[in-house]
């Protein structure tokens, strides 16, 4: 018998060994079946973090109202689908702005199968991000704690949480796969700083969360660069960065609050057309910060030719090339910040200080 036990013995102490030579972190669990089973560090990790994180995610459906052609009954026809989560225990819901986009009603299934019809508190299309609020019981919400995605770097991991093909709470792995990257919301605009990934997105994903290893809500799934339209290894999210100072504009004004310079711009097809390279101000706004610098707009003369005004080249230095890129530079600003407008007018440079006024709200 003791032979038997000491055979044992090194035989366990062997295997150990082997898994320490591998360098492969284990814990061990009980499955069902009463059996051991062994998981590396990292499955564990990932275990940890979906259980604890998959209570916070919604299942987002929305809904359109139609009229029936002849008997003019009201039907409601689901428009699609998405994801989202819970960003604080009053209720609010954080998703991307297309998955609600166009909807007369809005779906929010929790987790524990309850439904509640959400209202939308504030849109963001530049930023793809909407504020939904549910009216449930703060029991029944978990929010995400978040996470700080200025800190990451290309190759920490990062877990996806979503309902991709509305199969509920699907989490799938990978990596940081860049930083810095740049995508189109629905209305054209750039934005900017956004967090590139291979853990696998795809429809249905979108306004779920990405997470970091912690369990901390670092990014918002928002697209995928897919010419199937399936996942292909490169994901981006919105990161939560952005959130924190999206979110309380809109709780407070229901949208982006930018700060204004007061002008109407010419568009940026006419621009083109007119081989311009820069924003053309159209027209100031009096009383406004434009107005009161003295900046000017197309103007008539007394034969009736047309003369462009200031055309905006730059702020504080930073090149701006387009509408797209003047709006983003203003972002980064608040009211009553002093910038620097250059412009060109009639073939000379021109240099403006002036203080960005609020925007008006309802």
């Amino acid at each position: 018998m003791n032979r038997i036990w000491l055979v044992g013995l090194l035989g366990l102490i062997t295997a150990a060994g082997t898994l320490l030579t591998l360098g492969v972190a284990s814990t061990v669990a009980e499955d069902s079946a009463g059996k051991d089973l062994t998981l590396t560090q990292d499955e564990a990790n990932n275990i940890e973090v979906f259980q604890a994180a998959s209570p916070s995610v919604v299942f987002v459906t929305n809904t359109q109202l139609r009229r029936q052609r002849f008997s003019l009954n009201v039907l409601e026809i689901p428009r699609g689908s998405g994801t989202g989560f819970v960003w604080d225990a009053s209720g609010l819901i954080v998703t991307n702005f297309h998955v609600i986009y166009g909807a007369n009603k809005i779906t929010i299934a929790l987790q524990s199968g309850k439904q509640y019809d959400a209202s939308v508190i504030g849109t963001s299309p530049e930023k793809d991000i909407a504020l939904l609020k549910i009216e449930a019981p703060p029991s029944e919400l978990t929010p995400l704690p978040l996470g700080d995605s200025n800190r990451l770097a290309v190759g920490r991991k990062v877990l996806a949480i979503g309902n991709p093909f509305a199969l509920d709470t699907t989490l799938t792995v990978g990596v940081v796969s860049a930083l810095g990257r740049e995508i189109k919301s629905m209305n054209n605009r750039t934005i900017s700083n956004v967090i590139q990934t291979d853990a696998a997105i795809n429809p249905g994903n979108s306004g779920g969360p990405l997470l970091n290893s912690q369990g901390e809500l670092i990014g918002v799934n928002t697209a995928i660069y897919s010419p199937s339209g399936a996942s292909a290894g490169i994901g981006f999210a919105i990161p939560v960065a952005t959130l924190k100072t999206l979110i309380p504009q809109l709780k407070k004004y229901g949208k982006l609050y930018r700060p204004v310079l007061g002008i109407e711009s010419l568009s940026d097809s006419w621009t083109k057309r007119l081989k311009i390279k820069g924003v053309a101000v159209f027209a100031v706004k009096p009383g406004l910060p434009a107005a009161k610098a003295g900046m000017v707009g197309i103007r008539e003369d007394r034969r009736g030719n047309i003369h462009l005004g200031d055309v905006i080249i730059a702020i504080d230095q930073e090149p701006v090339t387009d509408e797209d890129s003047m709006l983003s530079l203003l972002e980064t600003h608040s009211p009553g910040d002093i910038v620097e407008i250059t412009t060109m007018r009639d073939d000379a440079i021109q240099t403006y200080r002036l203080e960005l006024a609020a925007p008006v709200t309802d």
